[in-house]
């Protein structure tokens, strides 16, 4: 049924590894035949370490040569975290599975282990994020937010190199490389919601390859797949293509789905926030009903203040 071998394309980021070798030792215990190899890819997002997301072209640009590499043939299937997958794939690829999703929550890691509230006026914050940047500055307008760039133990490091009091980093990625001991604290989705997506893997294969969807097929998650189909449901109604403040949460309790988003304001002082509820088997309906809400109370307009060509 399944040929002995198959090639996952990667970044070559600790955390990326760690995640690739995950779904690797999944896939080899489900078939003891297989023999899986990892291919290290370097992306346009690597190389580009000291400006900004936002304006570099956004979270795309860790997935165009590995996508690549996956239409070619190079590679028979990608792990990408979630979080860093566009709304709109190329033609001819799909993300055919998405892992169950470990801690979906943003993590703070200060000097001296001060929690966020009690971090004084002036604290210098880094973080890669408009995202975080909006609902940090919503939280306390006082703060000085510094873009940070580079791979999760680059940001570490640079807590300690760079005159910075805090970063915000996924708390998923932590625990993950088992570095959960450096967090002073978990923000809780009432002050910081967390990227679409943020804290699952999604498995990218070319539509037409029968043989590798088949064979990573039992790696996705129904809940997680039902909650970040929400999520990025909504993501595509607002974004435009862009990098700009949009966070999502969606979670099923007691056959409930609950989606909650913002959109924000890149300085903090508009957060714009909703949420809908309904059944887990509609998360399109409910992702598109939750971007409508909040376009009708005036997020195209702080949208288009970010990007105004895209809007």
């Amino acid at each position: 049924m399944v040929k002995d071998r198959i090639r996952i394309g990667t970044r070559s980021s600790r955390l990326a590894l760690w995640q690739t070798n995950w779904v690797k030792g999944q896939l080899e215990k489900r078939y003891p035949g297989i023999k899986c190899s990892l291919e290290k890819i370097k992306t346009r997002g690597d190389k580009i370490t000291d400006v900004p997301l936002a304006k570099v072209g956004g979270k795309g640009l860790f997935l165009k040569e590995i996508e690549d590499a996956l239409l070619n043939g190079k590679i028979d299937i990608a792990v990408h975290s979630m979080k860093d997958v566009p709304t709109i794939l190329p033609e001819g690829l799909i993300i055919r599975a998405i892992t169950e999703r470990e801690d979906f929550r943003d993590a703070l890691i200060s000097m001296d282990n001060i929690k966020l509230g009690d971090l004084p006026l002036n604290s210098r914050i880094g973080t890669s994020s408009l995202r975080r940047q909006a609902q940090l500055l919503h939280f306390c307008k006082g703060f000085n937010v510094v873009a940070l760039r580079g791979n999760l133990d680059t940001r570490l490091k640079k807590l300690n190199t760079h005159p910075l009091d805090a970063i915000i980093v996924a708390a998923a990625g932590l625990k993950r490389m088992g570095w959960e001991d450096r967090i002073s604290e978990y923000i809780p989705p009432e002050i910081m919601l967390p990227a679409i997506g943020q804290g699952a893997l999604g498995i990218e294969t070319r539509v037409d390859d029968d043989r590798s969807n088949n064979i990573v097929d039992f790696l996705n998650s129904p809940d997680s797949e039902t909650t970040i189909i929400a999520e990025r449901t909504f993501l595509r109604r607002l974004e435009g293509g862009c990098q700009v403040p949009i966070a999502a949460l969606a979670e099923i309790n007691d056959g409930v789905l609950t989606l909650c988003g913002i959109v924000g304001s890149i300085d903090g002082r508009v957060i714009l926030r909703d949420s809908v509820e309904g059944n887990p088997h509609n998360p399109v309906i409910l992702g598109e009903k939750l971007a409508e809400k909040l376009l009708d109370k005036g997020a195209g307009e702080v949208l288009r203040e970010i990007h105004p060509a895209a809007y």
